[in-house]
């Protein structure tokens, strides 16, 4: 690595579909000297690259809904905009509900969605079983569809927005690992890294489910916690219609969506304790799959393809941490809780908004600081997968 500086003006920590996109959003905003700074071999390997590519508008809360209403048509628009190809395929989210709390939540959250211009579907449960008939849906008593949900390659965001941000004079590296985030009198001055110490007045922790101990290399308590969470993939389902949607069983946390000529299906364990182990958990997999066949019969029929375990960055409220901290030029971008890729467009904007403007002006996201879990403002995400 011949070109490794001595200095930047902002250097992003975490090369996944957050740094990329800040580090493009700040360079197409003009900005000189942005370095962006991945530890793995290749950019988003990390929990980008691990990710189902699910992107949705259904959120229960107004601020998750409107970064989606903001994130999910600059994706439309990505391969105009960025020149890169992401396969944006709107199969919409169906979420299924089983148990009467949901159903009564759902009606609340569907109402607010709709006040938003989101114009959710509020299905019956005949209408899942009409919809569905290769599935069992005895007790679906009701579900919500919205038709522009769907699924895009996570692959080609962060490979567009590193590619156009380096096009626009920013520096993207690989195999540099942060090993620590130099403060002098309570300004950042600088990071230490495996390849040398890079000098600068601004540093983004965009570090996804490490955050946490970026944020302990500047004295900066940042609560989010790596979750596992595990998918499979299955071989071909003949019999899988070509509208098949993207289907959440929501009491499970159990999801189906279209992979290939197969299935991608995921369920999280409501038991998983916080780590960084990413490696499959095949006692979860069998409870997993004894579940998704019980719904999905024609499973018992198919092989299994591939196995991917992947790390949510979670926090106490499900919702992500944007802007400042007590370091002085010390930022943090993280703690997405499961729908970071989705909302890596918008972020990357706010943040060169937060940084060059001094605050947010796309969306506000002034209530999701890293204050607010000191001073109790927690906003509570129901839909969470």
């Amino acid at each position: 690595m011949t070109d490794f500086p001595n200095t930047a003006e902002i250097i992003i920590v975490g090369g996944g579909v957050m740094g990329a996109s800040i580090a493009y959003h700040l360079a197409a905003r003009g900005q000189k000297g942005v370095v962006l700074l991945e530890k793995e071999s290749f950019f988003g390997l990390g929990a980008t690259g691990r990710c189902a590519g699910g992107v949705r508008y259904q959120f229960s809360t107004e601020i998750n809904i409107r970064l989606s209403l903001e994130s999910l048509p600059m994706l439309e628009r990505f391969p105009e905009e960025i020149g890169y190809p992401i396969d944006y395929r709107q199969i919409g989210y169906l979420f299924v509900l089983t148990n009467e709390q949901d159903v009564a939540t759902f009606k609340e959250v569907v109402a607010l969605q709709h006040r938003l211009g989101v114009n959710t579907e509020w299905w019956s449960g005949d209408d899942v079983r009409k919809r569905l008939p290769m599935m069992r849906w005895d007790d679906a008593l009701a579900a919500t569809f919205h038709a522009k949900d769907g699924l895009v390659d996570p692959n080609g965001v962060v490979m567009g927005y590193t590619q156009r941000a380096r096009q626009l004079g920013a520096k993207t590296l690989t195999d540099v690992e942060v090993t620590g985030i130099r403060v002098e009198g309570g300004k950042v001055v600088g990071v230490d890294t495996n390849r040398g110490s890079i000098d600068a007045p601004i540093v983004v922790n965009a570090a996804g489910p490490w955050a946490g101990l970026i944020g302990k290399m500047a004295g900066v308590d940042i609560p989010i916690e790596p979750l596992r969470r595990q998918w499979l993939t299955t071989t071909p389902i003949p019999e899988l219609p070509d509208d098949f949607p993207f289907v959440i069983d929501f009491a499970q946390s159990l999801y189906f969506h279209p992979e290939g000529e197969g299935l991608l299906t995921g369920m999280s364990n409501p038991n998983e304790k916080p780590g960084f182990d990413q490696s499959v958990d095949p006692d979860w997999e069998l409870v997993h799959m004894e579940a998704a066949i019980e719904r999905f019969p024609l499973l018992e029929r198919a092989g299994v393809v591939s196995r991917v375990a992947g790390l949510y960055e979670v926090t106490p409220d499900a919702h992500p941490i944007f802007g400042k901290t007590p370091v002085e030029g010390f930022y943090v971008c993280a703690g997405f809780s499961g729908h970071g890729f989705m909302h890596g467009p918008i972020a990357g904007k706010l943040m060169s908004e937060i940084i060059l403007d001094g605050q947010a002006k796309t969306v506000d996201v002034s209530t999701l600081d890293l204050a607010r879990f000191t001073e109790g403002r927690l906003i509570e995400e129901y839909n969470v997968v």
